[in-house]
């Protein structure tokens, strides 16, 4: 059992990995949890719709989570809420005032907006009491506004979890992060940091968002045709620059993309946006205007299959064709695991006419995630005496911890954790003690946690090998085949005179089990299975899955 002066800490996502972050704190029996994240699937994950922590920890404790602190609305930091409140109790749920927007509506959609307290996260106000912690808020600069970072005080000593950050120093809504209190905490003293590390590889420093919209007014200007610009649904920021622009060239706007149609009306209800009526349209009036006065904001900047931009790139859209002349702006970096997608809706939109502008040949994106300098300020302002780097993968959590060692970190001062690891902070210091049970849980459809590897390895087989099924039919009476086996093949090249050998062969095994008085389906099927699955891999070193089917009339 704990000590009543001891801290532990629980990441279950986040960690050796870009995505679903959520990191649990107890305390005096008491817990809260920092950010509940999803993450987007891979293509090995076939058929898989989201990703996300494994819950089993927070189950297993048998008693109600006290609060969730939100430190801003991206997906891979408040995507999995719904999904937590389904199964663990939750008395309240912290976040500022646009991440509470775009949560109230997720919670909405999920028919769970009575499951918990919305409270708001105030920064610069001081702090409040939740269970045993004193929790405060400090404002950060990244790319979406109301972000922070959080100060979580316990008998244990004082931790500060940065969020995403980055040191822009002329962010476009004025609001930059708050150096001046993060010096006070680190003047206060700072036992342990939690500090994001996505961009540690790189050198110096993040560029300012307000370097997109210098570059969207050196475009857009000069394109006779239609724009479109494809950005994540929540960065407001991004959307407001695009806005600005069409209203400076005379363009009017129309916003395509469920996501981001509710994310342009939440941040306009709550003043995040500034977009007069009489420049939105429909879609379907663009066609009212020359393609010179339009400009689309759409989703599909990750290459989504069923995006708004990957329709259009595929010629699938019921409003937009791409045409000879249209500019397209991506103005987002591709997720990890994501390029192929993006290079595949590239290469469709410019074989349809469009020119592609993306970070690759064009200024028209600034990561909101500081390099390697702003986090050797961040060390500087908080002077941590442990730091664990979150938030990114292991070669990431290693750079932030080099840095952190110039900085003048001692080496069993940092801590590279994984997800499920248990550190404990006290009076004395932090460190690793032990782990719990972490993994994934993942989303298909309507189902949540119950596609299992097994699910996810017979995908990856008949997206591979593709599949045979054998159908038989017996009589009953005396085990008899009513009729030759009939064959239904798909994926793996269905050559004739190799389903007729496949078909002659099942025949063979039939009769001679048949004549042996074999007349168990189960051991039928098992039969079929061994010995057509070995000639197709003699004929074609492929292992198709086999489903040998035997019924009885």
């Amino acid at each position: 059992m704990p000590s009543t002066k001891t801290c532990r800490i629980i990441p279950l996502g986040g960690l050796g990995e870009v995505g679903k972050n959520m990191t649990v704190y107890e305390h005096r029996g008491e817990a809260i949890i920092v950010d509940a994240g999803m993450a987007f699937p891979r293509d090995e994950h076939l058929g898989v719709d989201l990703i996300l922590p494994d819950f089993g920890y927070l189950r297993s404790r048998g008693k109600p989570v006290r609060a969730v602190i939100l430190t801003h609305g991206h997906e891979d930091h408040v995507g999995g809420l719904p999904y937590l409140l389904r199964e663990i109790e939750v008395q309240e749920v912290w976040a500022t005032r646009l991440t509470l927007g775009f949560v109230k509506s997720k919670l909405d959609e999920h028919g769970l907006s009575r499951a918990t307290t919305l409270r708001e996260a105030i920064p610069g106000k001081g702090p409040v009491d939740i269970g045993p912690f004193k929790v405060d808020f400090v404002r950060v600069a990244h790319s979406i506004p109301d972000a922070i970072a959080v100060v979580i005080e316990s008998a244990a000593g004082r931790i500060v979890y940065t969020g995403d950050y980055k040191m822009d120093h002329t962010p476009v809504d004025g609001m930059r992060t708050d150096v001046g209190r993060l010096a006070e905490l680190g003047n206060l003293g700072v036992d342990l940091m939690l500090g994001d590390s996505t961009n540690a590889e790189r050198p110096g420093t993040t560029p300012s968002e307000r370097r997109v919209g210098e570059a969207f007014r050196q475009i857009v200007p000069l394109r006779d045709g239609r724009v479109l610009v494809a950005c994540f649904a929540s960065n407001i920021h991004r959307i407001q620059q695009a806005v600005d622009v069409a209203i400076e060239t005379g363009r009017s706007v129309a916003v395509i993309g469920r996501s981001m149609r509710k994310n342009v009306n939440i941040a306009r209800n709550l003043g995040y946006l500034d977009i007069p009526d009489n420049i939105l349209l429909k879609p379907e009036e663009l066609g009212q205007l020359p393609p010179y006065e339009q400009m689309i904001l759409c989703t599909g900047s990750q290459g989504e299959p069923l995006s708004a931009l990957t329709r259009i790139a595929f010629h699938d859209h019921q409003s937009v064709e791409i045409e000879q002349g249209d500019t397209v702006i991506i103005s987002a970096k591709p997720i990890p695991g994501n390029e192929l997608r993006v290079h595949d809706a590239i290469n469709g939109l410019a074989r349809a006419g469009a020119e592609v502008l993306h970070e690759e040949v064009a200024e028209v994106h600034a990561s909101g995630h500081a390099c390697a300098e702003e986090l050797r300020t961040m060390l500087a302002l908080l002077r941590p005496k442990t730091l664990m780097p979150v938030h990114g993968e292991y070669r990431m959590q290693a750079a932030h911890a080099r840095l952190a060692r110039e900085a003048g970190i001692a080496e069993e001062s940092i801590l590279i954790a994984e997800n499920g690891a248990v550190i404990e902070l006290t009076p004395k210091g932090a460190s690793i003690v032990g782990e719990v049970e972490s993994g994934v849980t993942l989303v298909d459809g309507l189902g949540v946690g119950d596609v299992a590897d097994v699910a996810l390895r017979d995908r990856r087989h008949l997206a591979e090998d593709g599949v045979l099924i054998v159908v038989t039919t017996l009589t009953s009476s005396d085990g008899n085949m009513v009729a030759s086996p009939e064959l239904i093949v798909r994926g793996f090249g269905e050559q004739d005179a190799l389903l007729e050998e496949v078909k002659s062969e099942a025949v063979e095994i039939l009769e001679d089990l048949l004549a042996d008085d074999i007349t168990e389906i189960k051991l039928l099927q098992e039969h079929l299975h061994d010995g057509i699955g070995q000639l197709v891999y003699d004929r074609t070193r492929r292992r198709p899955m086999i489903l040998p089917v035997v019924l009885e009339v």
